[in-house]
């Protein structure tokens, strides 16, 4: 390690219960300090793998470090601090500006040019920066000044800006599972120095299983929670302290659910409740409905997903599917929540068991791309409304054939114009109510509805 300042000075090193003046969390105090106690992550930091190599060969490039809260990524960062032998500088975004980027880039000057030293920048929440604070850091990460580590929670791709991005590599750290947790929690159950292995804490297999569940992979939440009950429950005549369910249900108190309305979990879990209703699968709908709805997801958002569903995946296979979701829409807007989400979650079950068609979705899409590539041509004169004598002399309706004068109220006519005469667009399926629909416009049209789609050739 070198000897210049660094976060990591003894001020800032982890100090046994007994000798911290101020209480350090135990989430702090418990932070690991080596590869050899990090959990988790072994897809990024297990042996032989790349970014480990890079970090134990002091040969690290720009990183992004992308992953949930109490994921690692600050951990990961401390224990580069320590395994390299270049300067290692912190930075919060939530505290900082461009003055301190500034600050910290001539420093990284002064120190490689004298001492020859790297420096690494470390940018916590590097999210929080604006298009502008994160430009500035854009030269000296090209031209070698700092190597850059960037932590987020937000998707890079949307929240850091392209030309940054492109000269860093992104690693993506996954959330913890149940059993990583255990052997954090388990870890600082046993720890007498950093942990709680003074109070002599023993916790119930229940109490366990909740406090894992309810983390949900997040190691600050299981720890905060833990120490937390210890703290709470009175000594025994043995000097120990035993958590129960109910000690941990207490501690726990209401979950609050790990949700950004304008960051990457809005969108993934849409898609999700998007994509279990066109699999047809009503449990797999009710629960991401639920996940959005319970974690404050703007009810109006989800309804209007849904009324695009009932259009884009259901469509004429059930009609009735649209009327639903209007339904349920108006609902929303009437009552509010939580009342509101019980019609939501009608119309979710009533989409996700109803007949599966894309026609609608498919035809129009044809539709938008004949007019993109053009040419646009000209209503077909007998389609044209002829109002007066002057467009009637000119043919304006000339020809028209008015259905109801027919047998059937239905006859033959051309209804495009001559740039995309004889496309296909709507080509119903056999599903639900849309297998009648496709009979009738085959028994109407005859072959031109059994020809598959057509679209004119583009223009050269």
């Amino acid at each position: 390690m070198n000897s210049h300042p660094s976060l990591f000075d003894q001020s800032d090193r982890p100090q046994k219960v007994d000798q911290t003046p101020v209480k350090v969390p135990l989430a702090a105090r418990l932070r690991p300090q080596s590869f050899d106690d990090f959990v988790g992550q072994q897809h990024l930091v297990g042996d032989d793998r790349l970014l480990r190599r890079s970090i134990e060969a002091d040969n690290l490039p720009s990183i992004v470090l992308w992953g949930p809260p109490g994921s690692g990524k600050t951990t990961l960062a401390r224990i580069i601090a320590r395994s390299t032998q270049s300067h290692f500088a912190p930075i919060s975004a939530v505290t900082s500006g461009v003055a301190d980027l500034r600050s910290a880039v001539q420093e990284a000057r002064k120190r490689l040019a004298f001492s020859k030293q790297r420096t690494i920048l470390f940018i916590d929440e590097i999210h929080r920066f604006n298009k502008a604070q994160q430009d500035a850091i854009l030269p000296y990460v090209e031209d070698g000044t700092v190597t850059l580590i960037g932590a987020t929670t937000e998707n890079p791709s949307f929240e850091i800006i392209s030309p940054l991005l492109s000269r860093a590599r992104t690693f993506k750290l996954e959330q913890l599972s149940e059993q990583d947790l255990k052997t954090i929690v388990t870890r600082a159950l046993r720890d007498a120095d950093r942990g709680l292995g003074q109070l002599n804490v023993t916790v119930d297999d229940n109490a366990l299983e909740m406090l894992v569940s309810v983390a949900s992979g997040d190691a600050r939440t299981a720890l905060n929670a833990l120490e937390l009950a210890a703290l709470a429950v009175a000594p025994d005549a043995d000097a120990g302290r035993h958590i129960t369910t109910d000690h941990m249900k207490e501690s726990l108190q209401h979950r609050t659910l790990m949700y950004d309305k304008a960051g990457d979990q809005h969108y993934d879990f849409i898609s999700a409740l998007h994509k279990s209703l066109r699999d047809s699968d009503p449990d797999g709908g009710l629960y991401w409905l639920g996940r959005m709805l319970e974690a404050g997801e703007d009810p109006l958002y989800v309804a209007r997903r849904l009324v695009r569903f009932a259009s884009e995946d259901v469509g004429m296979a059930d009609p009735q599917a649209l009327v639903v979701c209007m339904a349920a829409q108006q609902a929303v807007h009437f009552i509010g929540l939580p009342e509101g989400s019980l019609a939501l979650a009608q119309a979710a079950v009533y989409l996700a068991t109803a007949p599966k068609s894309n026609a609608l979705y498919t035809g129009y899409s044809r539709v938008q791309e004949d007019i993109r590539r053009g040419p646009n041509g000209p209503v077909p004169l007998h389609l044209r409304n002829a109002p007066t004598k002057l467009m009637r002399e000119m043919d304006y309706g000339k020809g028209y054939k008015y259905a109801h004068d027919y047998e059937g109220h239905f006859t033959k006519q051309e209804h495009l114009p001559e740039s995309v005469r004889g496309s296909r667009y709507y080509i119903p399926s056999d599903e639900g109510f849309e297998k009648s629909v496709s009979e009738r416009l085959t028994r109407l049209w005859g072959q031109r509805q059994a020809n598959g789609p057509v679209t004119p050739e583009e223009p050269d």
